[in-house]
């Protein structure tokens, strides 16, 4: 009986041993786990955007921070202007698809897609505080140049920054359009790792649900039905949360990576249509 009862103990010794390495060691590279950023040249990506139909974005000290998509209408019309914060993976280049998303209906839009600290040519790590820094600065950089209507996108983990955002310049935020959004990044992890003390050890927060508080325009929320990585009751909870104008669409039998972008696709239509609105009316 001794004997099974040493036993018993070394093995949960080994396990608990385990167990505090694999927290040893989701604290110290969390941040490797949760951003996949694809970098490359600034060279390579420029002659990228070009094919893509993107101009370079540059700040007041001439780094490059994004693109600018421009649009094929009528320049003589009133541009609104849309200020997107892509999802975690690869880099800002190759979301030119959002360029075509907002240009292909009736109203008149630039778009802008920010890039972040770590990711494409742009220097720095990635990490929340970055983010919500280079969204800050981005956005006030339009702000200058025009004080006119700016709209945010935010993409799955760009919903966190686009919040943070709203939050932060309430006024001066026109519309939000969330897609694929959580209410905080530990809800979500919790759901893929329930046996870990996300609360304790995540560094980064993204709390879009806190955020929320500060801004009261109007917010478009789209999830998707069969999401497996940003599950769409996040985003279901996210909305019921809110207290201002919004509207809410969920993509039946969509992934979080099959969104489809389609410009001609009604879904899109509306949600435009809400957003400009809410702003005009």
């Amino acid at each position: 009986m001794t004997t099974l009862l040493a036993s018993a103990a070394r093995i949960l010794a080994i396990i608990a041993l385990v167990y505090v390495v694999i927290l040893l060691l989701y604290t110290l590279f969390q941040r490797n786990l949760i951003y996949y950023p694809q970098t490359a040249s600034e060279t390579s990506l420029v002659a990228q955007a070009k094919a893509n139909g993107l101009e370079p974005w540059r700040n007041s000290s001439g780094d490059l921070i994004g693109w600018i998509g421009r649009s094929e209408f009528d320049t003589a019309q009133p541009t609104r202007r849309i200020l997107v914060f892509h999802g975690n993976a690869g880099n800002a280049v190759v979301r030119d698809y959002f360029v075509s998303l907002f240009n292909q209906g009736e109203f008149n839009w630039q778009v802008y897609l920010l890039e972040y600290p770590g990711y494409g040519a742009r220097s720095g790590r990635p990490s929340e505080k970055a983010f919500v820094t280079a969204a800050l600065e981005g956005f006030d950089l339009l702000q200058t140049d025009n004080e006119g209507p700016i709209f945010l996108l935010g993409e799955s983990l760009g919903s966190g920054i686009a919040t943070q955002l709203a939050a932060q310049r309430s006024d001066h935020v026109t519309g939000l359009l969330l897609i694929t959004p959580f209410t905080r990044l530990a809800d979500v992890g919790r759901h893929h790792f329930p046996w870990l003390p996300i609360n304790t050890l995540l560094r980064d927060r993204y709390d879009s649900k806190a955020a929320l508080h500060h801004y009261h325009g109007p917010v478009a929320i789209v999830t998707a039905e069969h999401d497996t990585i940003v599950p769409a009751k996040f985003g279901r909870e996210l909305y019921e949360h809110y207290a201002g104008p919004k509207i809410y669409i969920q993509l039946e039998g969509r992934g979080h990576n099959n969104i489809g972008y389609h410009p001609r696709d009604p879904i899109w239509s509306e949600v435009v249509h809400f957003l400009v609105g809410k702003q005009e009316g």
